[in-house]
């Protein structure tokens, strides 16, 4: 990772508030296809303010999230009292060996020093336990969503572009959910501010950036005095066994 990525995937701090309220969570069937049958004890890495951490506590699970941003955590931590939040990396765990049986990366993998994290995921798996890896990713098939796109970067599939998991994991798969995410105008804002090329671009093209979206929803044919906005997704999903 080069330090102004390091940078940018330290960036969220800054607009943790505006993360929790715009980003989304993640599809049941997503989350049903990553986690083993047999899962108990869950790591979140990369937690970030809880989206997925909360959906895996719903489901019963022992879940501890770690994330190395203390303003996600504090939020994560007010939302989800009774969930070990741990302040650390991907890269240093801070978790004995064998002591969960899945770990789970929602939007964060390729933030990561792959090398170095494949090791330490697999010193805290249990034999044969699993990583699952996911990311929410704008289906921009659809006129708005495409151009919203044009405004703040096209999305890109995470898995055939950046993403390698390698041993001592074996049996890698892909899956993908497509599903649709209802949110407010202003979540869409809160969106594209959460955003780290948004939160560290200077300020003049940061206010530009947004200003833009604005107009977008207030003039294209699909969103204009709408009060509610379905965000089509696609969720691109990643599971690998512990060899």
């Amino acid at each position: 990772m080069t330090r102004s990525d390091q940078q940018r995937s330290l960036s969220f701090g800054a607009e943790a508030a505006a993360y929790e309220r715009g980003r989304p969570s993640y599809p049941p069937e997503a989350i049903d296809w990553l986690l083993p049958p047999d899962a108990r004890d869950v790591l979140d890495l990369g937690a970030g303010t809880g989206k997925l951490t909360t959906r895996l506590v719903e489901r019963g699970l022992d879940v501890v999230a770690v994330d190395p941003i203390p303003e996600m955590l504090e939020l994560l931590s007010s939302s989800l009292p009774e969930t070990p939040a741990l302040l650390g990396t991907a890269e240093d765990i801070p978790l004995p060996d064998d002591s969960v049986d899945a770990v789970l990366v929602a939007q964060a993998w390729h933030w990561f020093d792959p090398q170095r994290a494949v090791a330490e995921v697999a010193r805290v798996l249990r034999p044969g336990g699993r990583l699952g890896l996911v990311w929410n990713t704008r289906d921009e098939r659809m006129g708005w969503v495409k151009e919203l796109g044009r405004i703040i970067g096209h999305e890109d599939d995470p898995f055939t572009n950046r993403v390698t998991v390698t041993e001592p994991f074996t049996d890698v798969q892909r899956h993908q959910v497509e599903w649709t995410n209802y949110l407010t105008p202003q979540a869409l804002i809160d969106l594209v501010t959460s955003r780290s090329y948004c939160i560290t671009s200077p300020e003049k093209v940061r206010v530009q950036t947004l200003d833009q979206v604005r107009e977008l929803l207030a003039t294209h044919p699909a969103l204009a005095n709408a009060t509610g906005l379905a965000l089509p997704y696609v969720t691109v999903c990643i599971r690998a066994n512990l060899g």
